[in-house]
């Protein structure tokens, strides 16, 4: 998604102008588009035309509407988007107030205006137009002299770095020269990968070259991280995975990531936090169930006791059409945040999204038990018997 303008005034009222490049950015549009907001984009409408003659005619015209939003649509098979409503800007096709129903088109910008945009919606702003937010797996491809360190998004490869470095050949009894440049060469891929990885968000990284360079690589970069107590790297170590490739070049990274052993290393890598954290809940559900809760009400009152540690949260809450009910769902995540708790959004495009949306969509580990809840349970239980 790239971000063409944004203008908000004080009481976080204005407008946003995205433009729509992969097929996931409309799954991020349909979670900003709200019912009662405004939508300017482009869009075809049939209009019928009366000629000097009289006789009546259609024609298919492109124009720009702005509607105000009333129905919203989503195939998430084909990520296509359709939006109805009624239009609230003069136009010389469309009266006012008449219905329209515009599809949202990739790589077309569209305006979203808002009388409120809260952080939740926000925060998904910026992980839709950051690629770094969504690039879950990164990879170096390398042969000697040449490396290219990649991000892999759900949708996209993108190029971080590229090194390349002259290697002179071995001379029989002389190799100091070769051995020389070849130190060089790995220390700029380890600085590269360094400065373009960031390590909180990929799960894991490739390493990809023909015969043992990347073995080489890999025992040389941690020899070093050994030696100047590179944490970053060492606690990272179990990240990286090395594979076989024909060459260094980019177009190399498509035969790793068709390796079988790497296909199931990354078979859930998007997801792969919200599934630990599901887990962990789950685990803490059944060993200290004091510590474990779900349900808006139950949540919220472990919140007040700032007693969370982890909340997770289904997308599904925050498209919720009324807005008394999703303002409710913002202010647990926003306070969560300010009790320095983490907060895990998650997909109900996704599995772990559906458990959770089983479980009510909101569930939090908490730091410390809180018996009161727990007794106010087996209250309501009892009452219900």
């Amino acid at each position: 998604m790239k971000l063409v303008r944004k203008d908000l005034e004080k009481d976080n009222a204005g407008q946003v102008t995205l433009i729509p490049e992969e097929p996931e950015d409309m799954w991020h549009t349909y979670n900003l588009l709200q019912v009662g907001d405004s939508l300017r984009a482009s869009t075809i409408r049939k209009v019928q035309t009366e000629s000097s003659t009289g006789s009546v005619g259609s024609n298919r015209i492109r124009t720009t509407l702005t509607l105000c939003v009333e129905a919203i649509d989503f195939d998430s098979q084909a990520c296509q988007l359709r939006v109805k409503g009624t239009n609230i800007q003069e136009n010389e096709y469309v009266k006012m107030g008449a219905y329209h129903t515009i599809e949202l088109e990739p790589n077309r910008q569209f305006t979203l205006a808002k009388k409120q945009w809260d952080s939740v919606v926000l925060e998904r702003i910026e992980q839709a137009c950051d690629p770094a937010c969504s690039a879950d797996v990164a990879a170096g491809v390398m042969q000697e002299g040449l490396a290219n360190v990649c991000l892999v998004t759900p949708s996209m490869t993108l190029t971080r770095a590229k090194v390349e470095v002259n290697i002179p050949r071995k001379r029989k009894g002389n190799c100091s020269q070769h051995d020389r440049a070849l130190e060089r060469f790995y220390e700029q891929v380890v600085q590269a990968i360094q400065r373009h990885i960031n390590f909180e968000v990929v799960k894991c990284v490739l390493v990809a070259s023909p015969g043992f360079v990347r073995e080489q690589f890999c025992d040389y970069m941690f020899q070093q991280a050994v030696k100047t107590d590179n944490k970053l790297l060492l606690e990272n170590r179990s990240k990286f995975l090395q594979v076989h490739s024909s060459s260094g070049h980019k177009y190399a990274l498509k035969e790793a990531l068709c390796d079988p052993a790497v296909t199931s290393r990354l078979s859930d890598t998007k997801a792969a936090g919200e599934v630990k954290a599901l887990d962990d809940f789950y685990k803490m559900l059944q060993h200290e169930p004091d510590r474990a809760f779900y349900g808006l009400k139950q949540v919220e009152k472990a919140n007040e006791a700032m007693a969370i540690d982890t909340l997770l949260i289904s997308d599904e809450l925050f498209r919720h059409q009324d807005v008394a009910t999703r303002a409710r769902y913002v202010k647990l995540v926003d306070s969560v945040r300010e009790n320095m708790g983490t907060v895990r959004i998650f997909s109900s495009l996704h599995v772990s999204g559906e458990q959770l949306g089983q479980l009510t969509g909101v569930a939090a580990i908490l730091r410390f038990p809180v018996a009161e809840l727990s007794d106010q349970e087996d209250e309501s239980s009892s009452e219900e018997d």
